[in-house]
């Protein structure tokens, strides 16, 4: 505690130096990477230990993308490569042409989970999912990379959702918004919120 009162008192330009004893002394296995405004941002949002890069593939059941949302994917893709590798797979939407609903969901899921490894960390993206903001979204990141999985998983269905066995699969389900949002449109919040998350994560000046 008496170290704590004097970071309140201390100079700034002291800062670093009492935050690195503080956490000593609480056996925390932090490395500061940046403090600013008042706020200290690890290497690892929630985890106070060092941030391990786990590759991320989006899943997506869909049909062709426009144009506009290639550009913004590929954009983004670029913007993610110095934090993780990325991978995009598209699933085709009623690939048998089904006309039954539940047959057409059973069709998109078996191709989905094709592509799930069983050392995955996966994300549903679901409307009945639970709301998370942006520094969730990065302590979701961080707590991936220490779990132990090999990869992140991010799965978007199709128009009539997932089928229970995506579901089953989760590890964490969450919504993007309150109202339904196209699968495009919510491929490219997703990529925005992935390459905010990472900036969140190592202190980049992006997101305020």
């Amino acid at each position: 505690m008496p170290l704590l009162l004097s970071l309140l008192r201390n100079k700034e330009e002291h800062v670093d130096t009492l935050v690195k004893q503080w956490l000593e002394t609480l056996s925390a296995r932090a490395s500061i990477e940046l403090i600013r405004n008042g706020r200290l941002v690890f290497d690892g949002i929630g985890t106070f230990g060092s941030q391990r890069s786990l590759p991320i593939r989006v899943i997506t059941v869909g049909k062709k993308r426009s144009e506009g949302v290639r550009l913004l994917v590929d954009e983004y893709k670029i913007k993610l490569k110095p934090y993780c590798s990325f991978e995009d797979s598209l699933v085709r939407s009623n690939p048998r042409n089904a006309q039954d609903v539940r047959a057409q969901v059973d069709d998109e899921e078996v191709a989905m989970m094709k592509l799930i490894g069983s050392d995955d960390w996966v994300v549903v993206l679901d409307e009945r999912g639970r709301d998370i903001n942006s520094e969730q979204m990065a302590d979701l990141l961080g707590d991936a990379g220490n779990s132990g999985a090999s990869r992140i998983s991010f799965c978007i269905g199709g128009a009539y959702g997932h089928g229970r066995q995506v579901r089953k699969r989760a590890n964490v389900t969450i919504r993007l918004s309150s109202m339904v949002l196209n699968h495009q449109i919510a491929l490219v919040v997703l990529m925005e919120q992935l390459y905010r998350s990472w900036t969140i994560l190592k202190g980049q000046n992006y997101h305020h």
